[in-house]
């Protein structure tokens, strides 16, 4: 068999381990060769490739980013894109590709599975928001790399008494923020799931260094918004693929906490060091099993389909239910995010009685 394989959208950590687990799979196992596109689905469009091998991929486990490189661009942004890409199948007599990305990316796979392309998803998003795959590789690596940073930025925080702001990864949805942010120890972590109120925010400050405590991290996603009607945002930009550019929110929240409480406050963005360096055991184990299961599907014929991790295997799952529709931030983490913030007058906790909350 000659399968195809690719990597698109934005890079992450664990994207060279997919790759060489796919590689040994079809060399060693069985039998296959497997063609590297280069840039994604451009290298496909422009008959830019690499036939990869065991040797090739020797030493790439551990590196992060993509040997492949990457790109967003897609077939159907071109008149004579789906040409191309039959053009391609052709010309290296493919039976198949594997496509390694994000919603976007499966949504490309999706449509070219609805036009007879024999084509497998591997999910890859760095902020975790693909549906139907409890998880995927880089977002743990990215995680450990913000609590990392929150932990140095508390011992500055605390010999300045300042508030930091610190802003990270996450367009739509807040999990790398959250889960960043509890295992950091951040006294308040601002999500898009849950619009913000920078009024009763910095009254949560205030109260918190009037107790005392001189030092508060405050963790946003990128992607936060405010409630209706309290300040207003700048618009954002739009890129050329039709995203918002997003990123800033963090500069605005720490104005907006100085301005309002008098407390010097100062602003991290960690920005694409999340997406950087070595993937963490967790991503380089995940990724391993997605790039042996895509080949496995494959073989299969199991086109449109993406592979996921659902209750700690891996599955296959159809790609045109996965995409369109994000895994938000809910339930427990939510609800212990709450728990751990500064309380003011007037909070309670599920189950907690109104008559029985502090002053």
């Amino acid at each position: 068999m000659r399968i195809g394989i690719l990597t698109g959208g934005g890079d992450c950590p664990g994207l060279n381990a997919v790759i060489r687990s796919a590689v040994r799979a079809c060399e060693v196992t069985y039998d296959s060769t497997v063609i590297g596109f280069r840039n994604a689905w451009a290298g496909v469009m422009d008959n830019d490739y690499e036939v990869l091998d065991v040797d090739r991929c020797r030493g790439i486990l551990p590196l992060g980013g993509t040997i492949l490189g990457t790109s967003r661009d897609q077939p159907f942004a071109h008149p004579d894109g789906l040409h191309k890409v039959r053009k391609a199948y052709d010309r290296h007599g493919l039976d198949a590709i594997i496509a390694v990305g994000g919603d976007g990316s499966m949504g490309v796979v999706k449509d070219l599975h609805e036009n007879d392309f024999p084509v497998v998803g591997v999910p890859k998003t760095i902020d975790n928001d693909i549906s139907l795959t409890e998880m995927t590789f880089g977002f743990q690596t990215a995680v450990q790399i913000c609590t990392d940073a929150i932990d140095r930025l508390h011992t500055t925080a605390e010999s300045h008494h300042r508030v930091l702001v610190v802003e990270v990864m996450g367009r739509h949805v807040g999990h790398i923020a959250i889960w960043s942010g509890i295992a950091g120890g951040a006294a308040m972590t601002i999500v898009p799931e849950e619009p913000f109120d920078i009024q009763e925010l910095c009254e949560r400050i205030t109260r918190r260094h009037g107790q005392g405590r001189y030092a508060t991290i405050v963790v946003v996603a990128e992607g936060a918004l405010p409630k209706t009607g309290t300040f207003t945002m700048p618009e954002p930009e739009i890129d050329q693929y039709g995203h918002q550019v997003l990123g800033g929110i963090g500069s605005i929240i720490a104005r907006e906490i100085q301005g309002r409480t008098g407390i010097e406050c100062r602003m991290t963005a960690l920005g694409h060091i999340q997406r950087g360096g070595s993937p963490v055991a967790f991503d380089r184990v995940l990724a391993t099993r997605f790039g042996v299961a895509a080949v496995e599907a494959a073989l299969d014929s199991a086109w449109g389909q993406m592979v996921a991790l659902q209750y700690g295997e891996i599955v296959r799952v159809p790609i045109a239910d996965a995409i369109g529709r994000l895994k938000v931030v809910e339930g427990d983490l939510l609800r212990i995010n709450t728990m751990f913030r500064p309380r003011i007058p007037g909070d309670h906790h599920p189950g907690q009685r109104p008559e029985d909350v502090e002053d």
